[in-house]
């Protein structure tokens, strides 16, 4: 009877104190919710931050993969090599340049498309 009575303690404890943790999470998220924000803003946001992450990471990877390249290009005296290191130099660059490309696009058409509507 005693196991069963401290089991019962415990799940009792458990559950309030996750009830406790859910009440107290949504009173801290009140201030978001009812700022001048809309959820599109909020997710325009996110989307330009992890855009801009990508931009990054994608810049330095490029850069030390050209590099790579660039060096068995230099350096390799096999033709097969050096004719996939020029290869991958053109699509490392085409890879670039379509990301660089798609930002530049949607920060553009960004200022036309606002509330849902197409302003000329």
């Amino acid at each position: 009877m005693s196991k069963t009575l401290a089991l019962k303690r415990r799940l009792s404890t458990g559950y309030w104190s996750l009830v406790a943790m859910g009440v107290s999470l949504l009173l801290s998220l009140q201030p978001v919710f009812a700022a001048d924000s809309t959820i599109w803003t909020k997710i325009s946001e996110v989307m330009k931050d992890v855009y801009g992450q990508l931009l990054g990471i994608s810049t330095i990877v490029a850069v030390t993969a050209a590099a790579i390249a660039l060096l068995v290009r230099m350096i390799s005296r096999n033709q097969r090599a050096v004719d996939e290191a020029t290869t991958w130099l053109k699509r490392i660059l085409i890879t670039w340049l379509i990301l660089n490309t798609l930002g530049f696009i949607i920060a553009y058409l960004n200022g036309f498309i606002s509330g849902g509507r197409y302003d000329v």
